[in-house]
């Protein structure tokens, strides 16, 4: 499998879309729930989150995510981001900053249905990585799930698991309160400099 990343710019919206959003919901995320406020985040409809999005494909610098791409075909997305424009994120009282340096945060995959299990939410890490690294970061970080010696529900997988990061260079730093599918999540670290 060859992945082919992207970051997700204006010019690939209808990407973003087709992965965030198959089915139109009233549910959507659209990626924001890191990125704003949880009060603005519940007062914005699923429309607007969209068009939020939208405008930061278009404006943002660094771009909000990276696509992947199997043989042409938009295959899934990933949020990355400097942690310190991620609003949720930064006011966590589970998921503490490790110490001040300025951090790059890889906060949720999406995979499309007829994508998974190709390896492409590994793809897109290493894709994350290399997005951070091209921005300047120092480090990234990832915040996945524990297994446990279970299975994940993969719907509440979409933080990864700490298996996949560790296979990419991330080392644990610490267990946090922050809980998915029941489980423990844990911050992990890939140093870049």
């Amino acid at each position: 499998m060859s992945l082919e990343v992207r970051p997700a710019t204006a010019d690939l919206w209808d990407d973003v879309r087709q992965v965030l959003q198959p089915k139109k919901s009233a549910h959507t995320c659209w990626c924001m729930a890191w990125r704003l406020s949880t009060g603005d985040y519940g007062r914005m409809t699923a429309e607007e989150r969209g068009e939020h999005l939208r405008t930061l494909t278009e404006k943002a610098d660094p771009p909000p995510g990276i696509l992947g791409f199997l043989d042409g075909e938009v295959a899934g997305w990933c949020n990355v981001a400097p942690r310190r424009t991620l609003d949720r994120l930064t006011s966590s009282k589970t998921i503490t900053p490790v110490d001040d340096l300025p951090v790059w945060s890889v906060t949720c995959f999406v995979v499309r249905k007829e994508f998974r299990g190709k390896g492409v939410a590994s793809g897109l890490l290493e894709g994350a990585v290399e997005h951070a690294r091209a921005g300047g970061a120092p480090a990234v970080e990832g915040y996945p799930v524990d297994p446990e010696g279970g299975r994940v529900n993969p719907t509440l997988a979409y933080v990864g698991t700490m298996d996949m990061f560790e296979r990419a260079g991330f080392r644990r730093i610490r267990r946090t309160e922050a809980k998915s599918d029941k489980r423990h999540r844990w911050i992990m670290r890939r140093d870049l400099v």
